[in-house]
């Protein structure tokens, strides 16, 4: 017998339901489909469990799609990480199938995109170079960007548009530019700089005016596009943990200030981490007003955008 004075509660008279009457989250029509060899990516899409990031992913990807046909802007806000896992050809399919209105890079996003069309390659190891103080010191990436900067700023474009023409005039790879692409098919690229954040800014040819400039005309020029997100556009952010992000959040009280109401906005963000400040100034603060919705979707960039490109391009007609 027990030394305690205290006794088990009894459960005799416990007050119970009927299964049948409580409301679950979990139901038989949401399960995965079997995949069928042959199938097509439809019907594979169609297949995903919808529950949790699958759920997500699939809404998101209808929302891309409704807004295209309503004519409302679609705004692709990314970092550079993208660009290094390979993902700029599908991304200029979007450009191509008329379904971005812009694209938003923070950077780091333009140093990369030249060296891919500069020589095919990019990224290197800062590990290994850090130490001897070599990282970023590539002569023809200071050069070459800082000259596209400074001639397009002095001809009255932003930093976007001014690499984008650069690159546009004739290297190697350049059919594999992202901002080459966009040039050639007059979807704007605004560029948003943190000065000091990028290698380019080591070199002698950096001409702080101009990059300041380029940049402040660059976030005027994403605000005056993101006025047609108002009733059903979406902004999705691709990989970047804090410049867009904060970016997004300033544009979207830029363009409330001025009169545009910006309401029903929907955005994704993609990323392989739950950070912060995407979680809230890209899906929470910004659609909070007039019934718009944020999205999430974690994984990696390589894998989960290529399905939501499969999704969408399957679903605009």
């Amino acid at each position: 017998m027990s030394i305690y004075k205290k006794k088990p509660v009894s459960v005799d008279k416990l007050n119970r339901y009927s299964l049948a009457d409580r409301p679950s989250k979990v139901h038989l029509e949401s399960f995965a489909g079997l995949y069928k060899k042959g199938m097509s990516f439809t019907d594979f899409a169609d297949s995903l469990p919808g529950f949790l990031g699958a759920e997500q992913l699939k809404e998101a990807a209808a929302r891309i799609i409704e807004a295209k046909k309503n004519g409302k802007a679609v705004i692709l806000g990314m970092g550079a990480h993208p660009i290094k896992v390979g993902l700029a050809p599908l991304i200029t399919q979007w450009m191509e199938e008329g379904i971005l209105d812009a694209v938003a890079l923070n950077g780091a996003g333009i140093i990369h995109d030249f060296e891919i069309a500069f020589q095919g390659s990019t990224s290197e190891e800062v590990g290994a170079v850090i130490d001897d103080g070599s990282f970023g010191m590539a002569q023809e990436t200071g050069e070459h960007l800082n000259r596209f900067i400074v001639e397009g700023v002095a001809d009255g474009l932003g930093l976007g548009e001014s690499v984008g023409r650069g690159i546009s005039a004739g290297y190697k790879y350049k059919e594999m530019s992202l901002l080459a692409n966009a040039y050639k098919l007059k979807v704007p690229v605004t560029v948003h700089v943190a000065l000091g954040t990028d290698i380019i800014h080591y070199h002698p040819e950096a001409d702080g005016a101009a990059i300041g400039e380029g940049s402040l005309r660059d976030f005027r020029l994403l605000a005056g596009i993101a006025k047609d997100l108002d009733g059903g556009g979406v902004f999705i952010n691709l990989g970047s943990a804090v410049v867009i992000p904060e970016v997004f959040l300033k544009v979207v009280t830029l363009v409330r200030n001025l009169g545009t109401p910006l309401e029903g906005i929907y955005t994704l963000n993609m990323d392989f981490q739950n950070q912060y400040r995407p979680r809230v100034n890209v899906t929470c603060r910004p659609t909070q007003k007039g019934g718009g919705a944020g999205y999430t979707v974690i994984g990696h960039h390589e894998i989960m955008f290529p399905l939501l490109t499969g999704i969408v391009m399957e679903g605009i007609k």
